[in-house]
């Protein structure tokens, strides 16, 4: 059975690196929410200075409802932050809060691992939604014959992995560039802004995390492919 094969181990470090980091994210982000910054900016007003000095205004900063929902839309230029940044003075607010300037900026600069991103991303969309129903079908019918359809699944399930790599250079230059901001700006002090390190590190884990079980979701399904040959 394709669900209940000793392949699955492969799943079993990456999932649990999954969860180490989902936790610590949320533990991270809840303690230094409670501890607020020294000049009492929110989120919103450090994303705005941000934007304005780096000559990228032009991006609209809305807030949306959830916690830890902030991301930059590249193609509507806006920066959506959650509520719990938006309007809080809060160390971690305001580390979120520059990072998600720091994915504007490298759109106004022309940062090209984000611009290779979001070009591959309608293919990758498309692979995380039909490689998986492909690859089982192509499974099911192998007996015998040609596997084009676990094969087509494969590449396809390629270009979501594609996607989640490319991501990672993504998010930790956004991540540096809004330490540098926070520290060059003094919109942190030195304490403070070791403590908004220490929310973006949590965060980046849970994109290796996505990553590695994405690679070996990916092997897996090749190792299931090769044993059908």
């Amino acid at each position: 059975m394709f669900f209940w094969d000793y392949t699955f181990v492969l799943l079993i470090p990456p999932l649990l690196l999954a969860l180490y980091a989902q936790a610590k994210v949320q533990s991270t982000f809840n303690r230094f929410s409670r501890r607020l910054s020294r000049r009492g900016l929110t989120g919103a007003e450090v994303a705005a200075r941000i934007l304005g000095a780096s000559g990228a205004g032009r991006v609209a900063i809305e807030k949306i409802p959830g916690r830890l929902t902030d991301h930059y839309d590249p193609r509507k230029k806006i920066l959506r932050l959650s509520e719990p940044v938006y309007e809080s003075s809060s160390i971690a607010a305001l580390g979120v809060a520059a990072h998600e300037a720091g994915h504007a900026l490298q759109d106004h600069f022309h940062y090209a691992p984000l611009h290779l991103r979001n070009a591959i991303y309608p293919i990758a969309n498309l692979g995380s939604t039909l490689a998986f129903p492909l690859f089982f079908i192509g499974l099911i019918l192998s007996q015998g014959r040609p596997h084009f359809l676990m094969d087509l699944g494969i590449l396809l399930f390629a270009g979501a992995v594609a996607f989640t790599v490319i991501t990672l250079p993504v998010e930790f230059n956004a991540s540096r560039r809004a330490l540098a901001i926070l520290r060059e700006g003094n919109y942190l002090t030195s304490e403070e802004l070791e403590g908004a390190r220490q929310v973006l590190s949590a965060a980046a884990l849970t994109y290796v995390a996505a990553t590695a079980m994405a690679v070996m979701q990916l092997l897996r399904l090749f190792l299931i492919r090769q044993s059908r040959d």
